[in-house]
């Protein structure tokens, strides 16, 4: 692989504070140098970026690629393609897929199959319970030498507490941290709508918002008898983010994420019975989605994930009430974010940071960084060139946005998998 040097670039890393004018130069997969006056060495290919933004690759923590079981929805390639057209370099992929991700050896055939794309870090999480039922507990340190990130039932909550107390403590044993949809079963089930005065207006079967408050309360009791890491995935009400932001300065083993349809849209956007907008949490009012932004700029989140759900046509071409949740987000996830950057809500590097280096500290994980020795995982994006998101133009096979129609202002360029060009528009 020759070197590369990029060069008239603004080169952005929230783990260092550094933003500013410069080259960037990658040999051998890794960053060998950065900053202001680089030259080309003999040899080098030199790519001139005209002034764009050149960050670390986005570190996606969760998202479900379909495969195995809903290829016909997502696949591990056609994912990977999509990611690499969003910026994305490391996959965090969920285990609630057919057969659930409880095995070893499947769990494995997924990093395998990962690598195989070439452009992507595929991380798969383990099964937390067998199949992802909620029942038993599936086989932690197994998984865990397999190469589970962590452990999740996915976009199912784990609903028994004596069950979870047990994952929070075996997965503390194999240093390990647990992921719960935070998300009470027994109001949630059935439910479609945020319960309120639009989900009663359109006659929906709703979920009241304290199902998420009283999980997430369930779990933070359940971390501080255990000692275990409990990791809330999409947060995306003001009393889960009340619970979260106390428990933190308690010193508990808490962290939490959201997704972008959380701080930039609100219940609102189901419309007309728009099924494209029924995700899982459901949109929730728009108080609940200014009290995320503030909790992403606060600390009290950790990170932002594409929570990339992939469904075809046949699953939202549905009565509301009886489509299927969930919404596509990785080629939406840069540009959404950026949203907050122009409306003023959060600082270029503090958006960045809950895109790289924040999910990449909370995995333990090399990269999301821009440093010498790092691997040359990078995206290279204008912040202000604007696209229009279309269904059924996005990369990949999943198409079922939410942010259909919408105009965004950020657009990748140019994306880099440990030095080699995986990605350029």
């Amino acid at each position: 692989m020759r070197d590369l040097l990029i060069t008239n670039a603004r080169l952005l890393d929230p783990a260092s504070g550094l933003d500013g004018p410069g080259a960037l130069l990658v040999r051998a997969g890794v960053i060998a140098d950065l900053g202001p006056g680089l030259t080309a060495p003999e040899g080098a290919e030199t790519l001139d970026a005209a002034g764009c933004c050149l960050a670390p690759g986005l570190v996606d923590l969760r998202a479900n690629v379909g495969e195995p079981g809903a290829e016909h929805r997502e696949s591990i390639a056609s994912a990977a393609a999509a990611a690499a057209a969003g910026g994305i370099t490391t996959l965090c992929v969920l285990p609630d897929t057919d057969p659930a991700l409880d095995d070893p050896a499947l769990l494995s055939f997924m990093v395998r199959r990962g690598e195989a794309t070439g452009s992507v870090s595929l991380l798969p999480y383990g099964a937390a319970t067998a199949g992802c039922a909620g029942k038993e507990l599936a086989e932690f340190g197994l998984l865990r030498e397999a190469g589970a990130i962590a452990f999740t039932d996915g976009a199912k909550a784990i609903g028994n507490a004596r069950t979870m107390r047990l994952a929070l403590s075996y997965a503390r044993a194999f240093g390990a941290f647990v992921v719960q949809h935070p998300e009470e079963p027994a109001l949630a089930t059935g439910g479609a709508a945020t319960e309120g005065e639009l989900a009663t207006r359109l006659g929906l079967p709703a979920i009241p918002p304290a199902a998420e408050a009283m999980m997430v309360a369930r779990d933070i009791a359940l971390a501080r008898i255990t000692g275990g890491h409990v990791h809330f995935a999409h947060v995306s009400t003001i009393a889960a983010l009340d619970l979260i932001r106390a428990a933190k300065a308690e010193g508990l083993q808490v962290t939490a994420d959201t997704a972008p349809p959380y701080f930039d849209l609100n219940e609102t956007a189901i419309g007309d019975y728009r099924t494209y907008a029924k995700l899982s949490p459901p949109l929730r009012t728009e108080a609940d989605r200014q009290a995320v932004v503030a909790a992403l700029k606060d600390g009290t989140l950790d990170a932002i994930a594409s929570d990339h759900q992939p469904r075809d046509a046949d699953d939202k071409r549905l009565p509301f009430a009886q489509a299927e949740a969930g919404g596509a987000g990785l080629a939406t996830l840069l540009g959404v974010t950026l949203a907050r950057v122009h409306g003023e809500d959060l600082t270029m590097l503090e958006a960045l940071a809950l895109l790289t280096c924040k999910p990449a500290a909370l995995l333990g994980l090399p990269v999301g960084r821009l440093a010498k020795g790092a691997p040359a995982d990078l995206v290279l994006f204008h912040p202000d060139r604007g696209w229009k998101v279309e269904a059924g133009k996005l990369p990949g096979k999943a198409q079922n946005s939410p942010f259909d129609g919408r105009a965004l202002e950020g657009r990748v360029f140019g994306t880099w998998k440990a030095g080699r060009r995986v990605f350029a528009a």
